[in-house]
Protein backbone atom coordinates (compact mmCIF):
# COMPACT_ATOMS: atom_id res chain seq x y z
CA UNK A 1 0.00 0.00 0.00
CA UNK A 2 1.43 3.08 -0.51
CA UNK A 3 1.81 6.42 0.72
CA UNK A 4 0.22 4.84 4.31
CA UNK A 5 -0.28 7.40 6.76
CA UNK A 6 -1.60 5.55 9.24
CA UNK A 7 -1.04 1.84 11.02
CA UNK A 8 -3.49 0.06 13.12
CA UNK A 9 -2.52 -3.34 14.94
CA UNK A 10 -5.36 -5.64 16.16
CA UNK A 11 -4.80 -9.45 17.84
CA UNK A 12 -7.31 -12.24 16.79
CA UNK A 13 -9.53 -13.95 19.22
CA UNK A 14 -11.55 -17.05 18.94
CA UNK A 15 -15.07 -15.91 17.80
CA UNK A 16 -17.16 -16.96 20.13
CA UNK A 17 -20.37 -15.22 18.18
CA UNK A 18 -20.62 -18.13 15.64
CA UNK A 19 -21.43 -22.05 15.45
CA UNK A 20 -17.28 -22.40 14.10
CA UNK A 21 -14.87 -23.45 16.80
CA UNK A 22 -12.21 -22.69 14.27
CA UNK A 23 -12.95 -18.74 13.15
CA UNK A 24 -11.20 -15.77 14.62
CA UNK A 25 -12.11 -12.02 14.99
CA UNK A 26 -9.84 -9.33 15.35
CA UNK A 27 -10.07 -6.61 18.07
CA UNK A 28 -8.11 -3.24 17.37
CA UNK A 29 -5.74 -2.61 19.95
CA UNK A 30 -6.29 0.98 21.25
CA UNK A 31 -4.09 2.88 23.36
CA UNK A 32 -6.95 5.22 24.94
CA UNK A 33 -9.78 7.31 24.17
CA UNK A 34 -9.15 10.59 22.81
CA UNK A 35 -11.21 13.94 24.35
CA UNK A 36 -12.05 16.67 22.35
CA UNK A 37 -8.88 18.46 24.67
CA UNK A 38 -6.78 15.88 23.24
CA UNK A 39 -7.83 16.21 19.71
CA UNK A 40 -7.31 19.85 20.17
CA UNK A 41 -3.73 19.42 21.68
CA UNK A 42 -2.54 17.06 18.97
CA UNK A 43 -3.78 19.29 16.30
CA UNK A 44 -1.53 22.62 17.43
CA UNK A 45 1.61 20.00 18.40
CA UNK A 46 1.49 18.30 15.09
CA UNK A 47 1.21 22.15 13.21
CA UNK A 48 -1.97 21.86 11.66
CA UNK A 49 -4.04 24.93 14.03
CA UNK A 50 -4.13 28.17 13.44
CA UNK A 51 -5.47 28.64 17.15
CA UNK A 52 -4.48 27.96 20.60
CA UNK A 53 -5.88 24.57 22.39
CA UNK A 54 -8.24 27.07 24.45
CA UNK A 55 -9.61 28.23 21.54
CA UNK A 56 -10.20 25.31 19.67
CA UNK A 57 -11.40 23.76 22.19
CA UNK A 58 -14.17 26.40 22.95
CA UNK A 59 -15.11 26.32 19.05
CA UNK A 60 -15.35 22.79 19.01
CA UNK A 61 -17.74 22.50 22.23
CA UNK A 62 -20.24 25.62 20.58
CA UNK A 63 -20.04 23.26 17.26
CA UNK A 64 -21.24 20.29 18.84
CA UNK A 65 -23.49 21.99 21.47
CA UNK A 66 -25.36 23.77 18.54
CA UNK A 67 -25.20 20.36 16.92
CA UNK A 68 -27.31 19.10 18.85
CA UNK A 69 -29.92 21.50 19.27
CA UNK A 70 -30.64 21.74 15.76
CA UNK A 71 -30.72 17.82 16.11
CA UNK A 72 -33.41 18.02 18.97
CA UNK A 73 -35.30 20.10 15.65
CA UNK A 74 -35.48 17.11 13.71
CA UNK A 75 -32.51 18.61 10.82
CA UNK A 76 -30.06 16.26 9.91
CA UNK A 77 -26.31 16.90 10.33
CA UNK A 78 -23.82 15.99 7.91
CA UNK A 79 -20.36 17.11 8.54
CA UNK A 80 -18.51 15.65 5.93
CA UNK A 81 -16.99 13.33 7.99
CA UNK A 82 -19.99 11.97 9.79
CA UNK A 83 -23.11 12.51 9.09
CA UNK A 84 -26.11 12.63 12.42
CA UNK A 85 -30.04 11.64 12.08
CA UNK A 86 -32.74 11.84 14.75
CA UNK A 87 -34.62 8.42 14.88
CA UNK A 88 -37.69 7.21 16.07
CA UNK A 89 -37.37 3.46 17.79
CA UNK A 90 -40.98 1.48 18.73
CA UNK A 91 -43.76 0.07 16.95
CA UNK A 92 -47.21 2.40 16.08
CA UNK A 93 -50.30 -0.04 15.84
CA UNK A 94 -52.92 2.43 14.98
CA UNK A 95 -52.16 5.17 11.85
CA UNK A 96 -54.03 8.10 15.01
CA UNK A 97 -51.35 6.86 17.72
CA UNK A 98 -49.34 9.77 18.91
CA UNK A 99 -45.75 9.01 20.27
CA UNK A 100 -45.81 7.14 23.85
CA UNK A 101 -42.42 7.14 25.53
CA UNK A 102 -43.30 3.87 27.52
CA UNK A 103 -42.94 2.26 23.76
CA UNK A 104 -41.50 4.61 21.21
CA UNK A 105 -37.70 6.72 21.64
CA UNK A 106 -36.07 9.20 19.67
CA UNK A 107 -32.25 8.66 19.66
CA UNK A 108 -29.60 9.85 17.14
CA UNK A 109 -27.65 8.01 14.86
CA UNK A 110 -24.28 8.71 13.93
CA UNK A 111 -22.28 7.12 10.44
CA UNK A 112 -19.01 8.01 9.01
CA UNK A 113 -18.95 9.83 6.04
CA UNK A 114 -17.16 10.61 2.70
CA UNK A 115 -14.27 12.28 4.02
CA UNK A 116 -13.78 9.85 6.97
CA UNK A 117 -14.42 6.89 4.25
CA UNK A 118 -11.77 8.61 2.45
CA UNK A 119 -9.02 8.22 4.80
CA UNK A 120 -9.26 4.56 4.98
CA UNK A 121 -7.26 4.67 1.46
CA UNK A 122 -3.82 5.63 4.37
CA UNK A 123 -4.58 2.94 6.87
CA UNK A 124 -2.43 -0.19 7.06
CA UNK A 125 -3.69 -3.05 9.10
CA UNK A 126 -1.32 -5.35 11.05
CA UNK A 127 -2.76 -8.24 12.72
CA UNK A 128 0.02 -8.84 15.59
CA UNK A 129 -1.48 -12.39 15.99
CA UNK A 130 -3.31 -14.30 18.30
CA UNK A 131 -4.51 -12.37 21.80
CA UNK A 132 -5.17 -13.87 25.06
CA UNK A 133 -8.59 -15.25 25.33
CA UNK A 134 -10.00 -13.31 28.28
CA UNK A 135 -13.19 -12.22 28.99
CA UNK A 136 -14.39 -9.11 26.87
CA UNK A 137 -17.10 -6.56 26.02
CA UNK A 138 -17.81 -6.60 22.67
CA UNK A 139 -21.45 -5.36 22.09
CA UNK A 140 -24.22 -4.06 23.89
CA UNK A 141 -28.01 -3.85 23.04
CA UNK A 142 -30.54 -2.20 24.70
CA UNK A 143 -34.01 -4.08 23.68
CA UNK A 144 -36.50 -1.40 24.51
CA UNK A 145 -34.67 1.33 22.17
CA UNK A 146 -32.88 -1.11 19.90
CA UNK A 147 -29.76 1.15 20.28
CA UNK A 148 -26.56 -0.63 19.96
CA UNK A 149 -23.36 0.43 21.92
CA UNK A 150 -25.00 3.93 22.87
CA UNK A 151 -28.36 4.33 24.98
CA UNK A 152 -29.62 1.88 27.76
CA UNK A 153 -32.70 2.36 29.50
CA UNK A 154 -33.18 2.01 33.28
CA UNK A 155 -35.66 -1.33 34.34
CA UNK A 156 -35.27 -2.75 31.12
CA UNK A 157 -33.50 -5.86 29.18
CA UNK A 158 -29.77 -5.25 28.16
CA UNK A 159 -28.35 -7.67 25.96
CA UNK A 160 -24.24 -7.76 26.72
CA UNK A 161 -22.02 -10.63 23.79
CA UNK A 162 -18.37 -11.01 24.59
CA UNK A 163 -16.19 -13.26 25.38
CA UNK A 164 -16.20 -15.57 29.04
CA UNK A 165 -18.85 -13.35 29.80
CA UNK A 166 -20.46 -16.48 32.13
CA UNK A 167 -21.10 -14.96 35.72
CA UNK A 168 -19.10 -17.77 38.07
CA UNK A 169 -17.39 -17.94 41.32
CA UNK A 170 -17.92 -17.11 44.78
CA UNK A 171 -15.45 -13.77 44.82
CA UNK A 172 -18.03 -11.00 46.26
CA UNK A 173 -17.01 -8.40 42.97
CA UNK A 174 -18.48 -11.06 40.64
CA UNK A 175 -21.06 -9.29 38.78
CA UNK A 176 -21.88 -6.86 36.43
CA UNK A 177 -21.73 -2.98 37.23
CA UNK A 178 -22.61 0.42 35.67
CA UNK A 179 -20.30 3.14 36.94
CA UNK A 180 -21.16 6.69 36.26
CA UNK A 181 -17.93 8.32 34.49
CA UNK A 182 -18.81 11.43 36.36
CA UNK A 183 -18.76 10.47 39.56
CA UNK A 184 -17.51 6.63 39.73
CA UNK A 185 -20.52 5.67 41.44
CA UNK A 186 -20.71 1.71 40.65
CA UNK A 187 -24.28 0.43 40.43
CA UNK A 188 -24.12 -3.58 40.35
CA UNK A 189 -26.81 -5.87 38.83
CA UNK A 190 -28.95 -7.59 41.45
CA UNK A 191 -28.33 -11.35 41.21
CA UNK A 192 -32.04 -11.86 40.84
CA UNK A 193 -31.86 -9.67 37.85
CA UNK A 194 -29.92 -11.63 35.57
CA UNK A 195 -31.97 -12.82 33.00
CA UNK A 196 -29.76 -15.03 30.71
CA UNK A 197 -26.14 -15.85 32.09
CA UNK A 198 -24.24 -17.51 29.11
CA UNK A 199 -20.21 -17.33 28.13
CA UNK A 200 -21.36 -15.42 25.05
CA UNK A 201 -23.96 -13.51 25.61
CA UNK A 202 -25.58 -11.67 29.41
CA UNK A 203 -29.48 -10.29 29.83
CA UNK A 204 -29.67 -8.43 32.43
CA UNK A 205 -32.05 -5.93 33.82
CA UNK A 206 -30.75 -2.78 33.66
CA UNK A 207 -31.03 -1.03 37.19
CA UNK A 208 -33.02 2.16 37.72
CA UNK A 209 -29.72 5.00 37.15
CA UNK A 210 -30.08 8.48 37.31
CA UNK A 211 -29.34 10.16 33.75
CA UNK A 212 -25.76 10.61 33.04
CA UNK A 213 -23.04 8.41 31.20
CA UNK A 214 -21.84 4.85 32.27
CA UNK A 215 -19.34 2.58 31.71
CA UNK A 216 -20.42 -1.46 31.73
CA UNK A 217 -17.80 -3.86 33.90
CA UNK A 218 -18.88 -7.65 33.93
CA UNK A 219 -16.15 -9.10 36.11
CA UNK A 220 -16.25 -12.97 36.70
CA UNK A 221 -13.70 -16.06 37.64
CA UNK A 222 -15.39 -17.92 34.63
CA UNK A 223 -12.48 -19.61 32.47
CA UNK A 224 -14.15 -21.98 30.35
CA UNK A 225 -13.18 -25.15 32.60
CA UNK A 226 -12.31 -24.42 36.06
CA UNK A 227 -12.98 -21.63 38.24
CA UNK A 228 -9.61 -18.90 38.10
CA UNK A 229 -8.65 -18.26 41.85
CA UNK A 230 -8.84 -14.18 41.17
CA UNK A 231 -11.85 -12.78 39.20
CA UNK A 232 -10.94 -10.97 35.73
CA UNK A 233 -12.95 -7.47 34.47
CA UNK A 234 -14.16 -7.06 30.79
CA UNK A 235 -14.42 -2.96 30.55
CA UNK A 236 -16.33 -2.20 27.54
CA UNK A 237 -14.92 0.41 25.45
CA UNK A 238 -17.70 2.42 24.49
CA UNK A 239 -19.14 4.77 27.15
CA UNK A 240 -23.08 4.32 27.42
CA UNK A 241 -26.09 6.95 27.89
CA UNK A 242 -28.89 7.10 30.35
CA UNK A 243 -31.14 9.95 28.84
Amino acid sequence: MENVLHKVKAQLYLNWLTDDPNDYSARVISERSLSIVDICRTAVTRGGATRSVDDMESIVNVFFKEMAYQLCDGFSVNTGFFTATPLLRGVFNDPKETFNPEKHSLLFQFNQGEQLRKELANVSIVITGVGESSIAIERVLDVKTGSVNDLITPNRNLRIKGYKLKLAGEHPDVGVYFVNTATSARTKVAPDEIVDNNPSELVVFTPDLAAGTYSLEVISQYSGSVLLKEPRTAVFDKPLTVQ
